[in-house]
């Protein structure tokens, strides 16, 4: 998706919605959850003034470089193939829309609620990147467990308030079961999926490379989940805590008109995006958009990181998705049944990232 434009696209500040009106379940809050998340919106609103969430954030990020900077053999011990890495560390292994090898950046995985999320082994087998036991470097790194986990049981925590909203938002439009809302379908799965993400510190050389890239740092796509917890990303140099030096890089998404728009939010602000399950669920009252991430140029950005941490909230396994006939979404994927569960739903995703999973006979 060729996305580079000699004009500076414009700043957006994302829709904001404070802690204290999230969690007041009678607050109408649907004309916020419009203007994020609606057809008109860019898909991704931030909450404020949660409690604990600067502190829990600069403890996990903090840790994103320690982890990288493990023994090759001890990050090697993390891996885990048969997922198609999405448990534990992942360098290298995802696809670039060039398709190249990712090694901009290295990526840690886990459950954050559940380290194993079930014991049936033909589960585990088939639907091997959500049911399969997380892998923490105990030895190596045991604060990460703990900062792990506590950053994305709040980050979910507020994302069912979001969901309750958007769930109170999604019914002045259509008919839905107590039961099939968003807030009940994130609550009874155990599909989530937490990612800190450690993007190494770039080099002059990356930048002339990519210099004409908009997704130099992460490339354009959409969320396939039902709804995603992010954090401002952190930038360091030699391990001091800096601002990013260009202003141009950042959060990049695609309206729905194909304008595209820088979004900010705050450092100590969650924001949420919308998913594409969420967007198939909600018949398109709630949307998904197309997003990327770009790096820091200029001689400025020379040997910077970044650390940032996301959490895939979304359906149980066998989740079923019954597709609207009006679908602009991986329209390929699609039977001519429009339906198909989660975990098959995301299977196929996966192959067009990751290379085919070997199935054992």
């Amino acid at each position: 998706m060729a996305c580079y434009s000699e004009t500076p696209s414009p700043t957006i500040r994302t829709i904001t919605i404070s802690y204290d009106e999230l969690k007041d379940k009678d607050a109408d809050l649907s004309l916020k959850i419009e203007e994020g998340f609606g057809p008109n919106g860019l898909g991704i609103l931030s909450i404020t003034d949660v409690p604990d969430f600067p502190s829990l954030r600069r403890n996990l990020l903090c840790l994103s470089a320690r982890l990288a900077a493990l023994p090759e053999d001890v990050k090697k011990e993390l891996e885990d193939p048969e997922s198609r890495y999405n448990f534990g560390w992942s360098h290298g292994k995802e696809q670039l829309e060039s398709g190249k090898l990712d090694l901009l950046k290295g990526s840690f995985y886990a459950n954050p609620l559940l380290d194993v999320p079930t014991n049936d082994a033909s589960l585990i087998q088939r639907y091997a990147s959500y049911c399969g036991a997380n892998i923490w470097p105990q030895a190596a790194l045991p604060e990460l467990e703990v900062a792990f986990k506590a950053l994305g049981k709040l980050i979910f925590d507020v994302g069912l308030l979001v969901a309750y909203h958007c769930d109170r938002y999604v019914s002045r439009g259509m008919k839905t079961q107590k039961d099939e809302g968003l807030e009940q379908i994130l609550l009874h799965s155990r599909c989530h999926k937490g990612r800190l993400l450690y993007y190494f510190p770039a080099q002059l050389s990356n930048h002339e490379e990519n210099g004409d890239s908009m997704s130099s740092w992460c490339g354009w796509h959409t969320d396939h989940g039902s709804l995603t917890g992010l954090t401002c990303g952190m930038f360091k140099r030699s391990g001091i805590e800096i601002s990013c030096p260009d202003s141009a890089a950042g959060l990049y998404i695609r309206t729905r008109s194909g304008e595209i728009v820088k979004a900010i939010f705050g450092e100590d602000e969650i924001a949420y995006q919308i998913g594409e399950t969420t967007e198939i669920l909600s018949q398109g009252y709630l949307c998904a958009t197309p997003h990327c991430v770009q790096a820091p140029k200029g001689k400025e950005s020379s040997g910077i990181d970044r650390s940032t941490f996301a959490l895939f909230m979304q359906p149980d396994w066998d989740e079923k998705l019954n597709f609207p006939e009006d679908i602009h979404i991986h329209k390929e994927l699609i039977p001519p049944n429009g339906s198909l569960t989660f975990g098959e739903y995301s299977e196929m995703l996966l192959d067009k990232y990751y290379h085919k999973k070997n199935i054992k006979n």
